[in-house]
């Protein structure tokens, strides 16, 4: 026999904000453009004749042509297959921040809510002295602690990221403790965690992945900016923050090492932009369109 727990909906159904978005002109042109960008980065080993980090020094410094079409970098090597390998990389971390952060933020902030007392007085003290810091400077300390490299960046962002996310999904929780599904299913025998988890925490989590989807393109910013100081992926490995860093002394004569890198960076920003915003509006009531 069903129980009231399992029959009591726990959160809205994610068809309606689906037709939304399919709706918008914004939500499907990033859509699109994104689509575009990651299955070009997924097929890129079968589209490029070339290794991206396989030099080739006949052809140091080449202009786009026929042979490289975005060129050759200082080594000699395809930038448009550093461009697209240097995507992967990119984008992989940008996902690997996101994941890490919203995860921890979404279980750190559910369990405050739901324990209270010392646990919600502790988590949130915490979350307070990581928000007293600014991420840049925190971010900074954690990768002179640990050292450049890819998985050294992914950890000191997602670990200066995750506090924002972890005091919404509180938020959401104390809110709701008073909701009649919740205290439906407290009549019902359901225990207090297990209450919250299957009617609060999936609203929760809606609402930290509304939030991380408008800081999609920050997030890019911030891998693509700290592996331009050097502190990301090294070398040989390509990525769009040190492709940029590697073109600085070459813009006179090859202003195409530039042009490629920024130009992927601005048209993924943008379009995870618009993805971003239009998921906001669609996913809240108050701008149904």
């Amino acid at each position: 026999m069903t129980s009231v727990l399992d029959t009591v909906v726990t959160a809205p159904p994610a068809r309606g904000v689906t037709a939304r978005l399919v709706r918008r002109r914004d939500a499907v042109t990033g859509l699109v453009i994104l689509s575009v960008v990651i299955l070009a980065i997924v097929a890129g080993p079968a589209l490029v004749p070339y290794e991206p980090d396989a030099a080739d020094f006949d052809a140091v410094l080449s202009p786009p042509g026929a042979a490289h079409w975005l060129g050759t970098d200082q080594y000699g090597r395809d930038q448009l297959a550093r461009l697209l390998d240097g995507g992967r990389r990119s984008l992989e971390a940008t996902g690997l921040v996101l994941v890490i952060s919203v995860a921890a933020g979404l279980v750190v902030g559910t369990l405050a809510g739901v324990a209270g007392g010392l646990v919600d007085v502790i988590a949130m003290r915490l979350v307070d002295m990581a928000l007293a810091v600014p991420g840049v400077v925190l971010t900074l300390a954690l990768l002179g602690a640990l050292g450049p490299g890819f998985g050294n960046l992914v950890l000191a962002l997602a670990a200066t990221t995750w506090p924002p996310y972890a005091r919404l999904a509180r938020s959401y929780v104390l809110a709701g403790r008073e909701r009649p599904d919740v205290l439906t299913a407290r009549l019902a025998g359901a225990s207090w965690p297990r209450a919250a988890g299957a009617h609060l925490l999936p609203g929760a989590a809606a609402h930290v992945l509304v939030v991380a989807a408008l800081d999609v393109g920050q997030t890019i910013m911030a891998v693509t900016g700290l592996s331009f100081l050097g502190l990301g992926a090294q070398p040989p490995h390509a990525e769009w923050g040190v492709m940029l860093s590697d073109s600085r002394m070459y813009l006179s004569e090859a202003p195409w090492l530039l042009l490629a890198p920024s130009a992927a960076i601005v048209v993924v920003i943008l379009a995870t932009i618009l993805l971003g915003e239009a998921t906001a509006e669609a996913s809240d009531p108050r701008g149904r369109r």
